[in-house]
C-alpha cells in the first residue's frame, strides 16, 4: 500500500480532504473530474461494494491495521494520507467518522430513461435543499422500496459529504438521476407514471387511497421543507395526496413525511 505520512493539512493531495468546498469537489465545469468524500468504514464499504472508485483514502495510523485495514486491501495502489489524531481533527467534522475518510470519483449521470426503465415505485425530490433530509430521503427510500429517486436541479446534491453520511451509504443502494422542474411530470407520463404529490389541498385523497396501491408505476413527489411544492407540479399529477394527521397538526418534515408515504404506497412486492 502507498501510505504517505503528512504532517500539515496543507500537504499535497490533502486538499481534496481539508480545504475544497463542495461546489469545488463536485466541479460543474468538468463533471467527469468531479469527486466526493465518504466517510467512516462502514460508508466507504457500502460505497465500494456498489462499485464506486476510491481515488484516496485519509486515517489515523491506528486505523492502518485496524478499522481500514479491509478498505486499504479493496483499494489498490490509491494514495493512503496518514497522520497524528491531533493533526487529522482540525479537518471539521473528522472525529465523527471514526478516523477513515475516502474521497471517490463521482459517477457520471443516468438518464431517466436507465433509471426508470425497471421501476415500478419512484421518488421525485423537488426543490429540497436541507442535506440532512436529503440523506434521510434517500435512506427511507432505499429501505422502504423505492426503485429510484429522481431530483430537481435546484434540489441539494445527494453526494454531498453530509446527506452521504446521513443516509448511511443509501444514496449508493438506490439508482438515481436530475430532472428539470418543469420537465418531469410530462417525461414521467410518458413513460407510463401515474404521479401523486404530497400536498395539502381540499382535493387531495388520503394516503391510504386504494387507488393510489392499485397503480402499477407510481411516482411520489415530494417538495421543499418550507413552501412546499409548486402549484404548476402539484396541478400536473394524477393525485394530490395528503397524510392524515391529528391534533391539528397540518404536516411533518419532508423526511418524516417521506418515510410515511413510501412505505404506504411500496409496490406489494416489498
Amino acid at each position: 500500500m502507498s501510505v504517505i505520512e503528512v504532517t500539515s493539512l496543507k500537504h499535497p493531495g490533502m486538499e481534496i480532504f481539508a480545504t475544497l468546498t463542495e461546489a469545488q469537489l463536485r466541479n460543474r465545469l468538468e463533471p467527469e473530474k468531479g469527486v466526493f468524500i465518504v466517510e467512516s468504514p462502514k460508508v466507504i464499504r457500502v460505497a465500494l461494494d456498489a462499485g464506486y472508485e476510491p481515488l484516496s483514502l485519509l486515517c489515523e495510523r491506528r486505523h492502518l491495521d485496524g478499522d481500514a485495514a479491509d478498505i486499504i486491501a479493496r483499494v489498490g495502489e490509491i494514495p493512503i494520507y496518514t497522520g497524528d489524531r491531533e493533526l487529522l481533527a482540525a479537518l471539521t467534522g473528522y472525529t465523527l467518522t471514526r478516523g477513515v475518510l475516502c474521497a471517490m470519483r463521482r459517477p457520471q449521470p443516468r438518464s431517466l430513461e436507465e433509471v426508470c426503465r425497471e421501476a415500478r415505485r419512484i421518488a421525485v425530490i423537488e426543490g429540497v435543499v436541507d442535506t440532512t433530509n436529503i440523506g434521510a430521503i434517500f435512506r427511507s427510500a432505499a429501505a422502504l422500496g423505492m426503485d429510484a429517486v429522481l431530483l430537481t436541479t435546484n434540489s441539494c446534491d445527494p453526494l454531498n459529504r453530509r446527506s452521504v453520511r446521513v443516509s448511511m451509504g443509501s444514496v449508493f443502494l438506490v439508482p438515481w438521476t436530475w430532472v428539470e422542474p418543469t420537465a418531469y411530470p410530462a417525461l414521467l407520463h410518458r413513460l407510463g407514471f401515474k404521479t401523486a404529490a404530497m400536498a395539502l389541498r381540499d382535493d387531495s385523497v388520503a394516503l391510504d387511497d386504494p387507488r393510489l396501491a392499485a397503480e402499477e408505476r407510481l411516482a411520489v413527489i415530494m417538495g421543499t421543507e418550507g413552501d412546499g411544492l409548486p402549484a404548476a407540479s402539484i396541478a400536473a399529477a394524477d393525485y394530490v395526496v395528503r397524510i392524515p394527521m391529528a391534533h391539528g397538526v397540518d404536516s411533518l418534515n419532508v423526511a418524516a413525511a417521506s418515510a410515511i408515504a413510501f412505505w404506504e404506497l411500496r409496490f406489494p412486492y416489498v
